[in-house]
This record gives structure tokens, sequence and C-alpha cells, in this order.
């Protein structure tokens, strides 16, 4: 009685198998068609990261600036870098680390740049009229009277701002954000962002074609074992029946019932 059951179990376990190994089959032919899709969109776009001949990130040829973009990405975003993505050898920007990082360079040079503010006398009129001087970089800067028909410019340093940093109330500060954080800003972030995610979720689905790849092997091998023990049972001609030994009567102890 024992056999029959081990045997159907080691060959539901391998039919259980097979189902695993045919789905992490298709698991990964999806995966590997989001790779190739993900790697002509980064081959359309071509956009390539700066390394020196010393293999080292840069920034507009400097070494320091590409250091500043890393510490940006690991240290206030805390996104972590895998190295062996940044490779010199492959500079193009298909991965989620060098999506990242990119994102990040477009982010950095918006947070430290400056903005040539231009106010009109309508930027500067207020329910009392003509203001009298105006806020630049925090220092207040008298308005010329005669109003210059070209109106007042302020070299805004943006100063580490993010879109929520800059106070509307301000005049200078609200026409620096649209200058700063604008719709190709806003747009090119939002692309890299899609793509570190892209790479990212394949990366996990790769994941799940090897766990399932890996239940395939424990199952089929669990079942191959069992259904072997089966086969070794059936070669020793084991009995399927109570022993005759156990049955016999014992003194002190009440027979077994047959």
């Amino acid at each position: 009685m024992l056999r029959k059951p081990l045997g159907l179990l080691g060959i539901f376990l391998i039919v259980v198998g097979i189902g695993y190994f045919v789905g992490a089959g298709v698991a990964y032919n999806k995966v590997q068609d989001g790779y190739g899709a993900l790697q002509s969109f980064s081959e359309v776009q071509n956009v390539e990261l700066s390394y020196n001949d010393d293999g080292q990130l840069v920034d507009r040829g400097e070494v320091e600036g590409g250091l500043a973009i890393r510490s940006l990405l690991e240290d206030d975003w805390g996104f972590p870098i895998v190295e062996a993505d940044l490779d010199p050898n492959d500079p193009l920007v298909n991965s989620a680390t060098e999506y990242m990082y990119q994102m990040a360079t477009i982010s950095f040079h918006t947070l430290h740049g400056t903005q040539p503010v231009v106010l009109s006398e309508a930027d500067l009129t207020g329910d009392n009229g003509l203001a009298t001087e105006f806020d630049c970089n925090g220092e207040m800067v008298p308005v010329p009277d005669p109003f210059p028909a070209e109106g007042v410019t302020c070299d805004f340093e943006v100063d580490g701002r993010y879109w929520t940093g800059f106070d509307r109330a301000v005049p200078v500060e609200a026409a620096a954000r649209d200058m700063a954080w604008s719709g190709t800003a806003h747009a090119l972030v939002a692309e890299l962002g899609v793509g570190a995610a892209t790479h990212s979720t394949l990366q996990l689905a790769l994941g799940v074609a090897a766990l399932l790849a890996g239940l395939g092997v424990v199952c089929t091998l669990m079942g191959a074992a069992f259904i072997w023990e089966t086969r070794r049972r059936n070669k020793a001609e084991l009995p399927d029946t109570i022993p005759e030994a156990l049955l016999e009567d014992r003194p002190g102890q009440t027979p077994a019932a047959v």
C-alpha cells in the first residue's frame, strides 16, 4: 500500500516540475524581448556617459564634476549604484544605474545653474504701485527710476532648489522656477526615470524566471527520487502488509487488531 501512492506522488511532482520549466521559459523569453526593446530604444537615443582615459566618469571633462553627480545620486537620492553597469567600454546609457546617473547629471546642472531673469514693470507693480526694490538672490536691489524699457535683470542662482523649493511670492523666484525646471528638464527626467524603472523591472522578472526554473529542478528531482524509491521497493519485494511478528500476542500487551 505504500509503494503505489509514493510512485504517483513522484509522477505528480515531475509534471509540476515540467510546468515550472515551461513557465520559466516563457518568462525568460519575455524578459529577453524586453531587454531587446530597451537596447533598441537606448541605441536610437544614442546617449552616452563620458569617461576619461583612466575609466573615470567625468562631467564636462572634469572628474570633480562626475564625483559631484555621483554624490547627488548616492548620498542625496540614496540610489544603490551598480559599478558593473558603469563600463567605460560600453558608455551607452542602457542600464538602471546609467539612466539614473544621466538623470542626476541633468538635475545637478539644473540645481546649480544660474538663470538670467528679466522682470518687467508689471512684474514689480502691486497694489501699492511700482516697487522701489526687489529681491535678487536674497539681496534687495533698488528699482531704477525711470523704469528701463528693457526691464531689470537678476542673475538668479538656483542654489539647489527643486521645483517646490521656489517662493512664488518673490517675482524673481517665480520666473526663475519655470526657467530652471523647464518642460524639457521635466520631460528628460521623466524619460530617464522610465528607462531606469524598465531595466529594474526586467531584472526582477529575470529573477522570477530563475526562481521558476529552480522550483522545476527541485520538483523534478524529488519526483524522480520517489519513483526510484518505489521501483527499489518493488525489486526488493518489500511487503505491503504488517509483518506477522508484530501481530503476535505478547505477555502484558493487548493483541493488535487485525
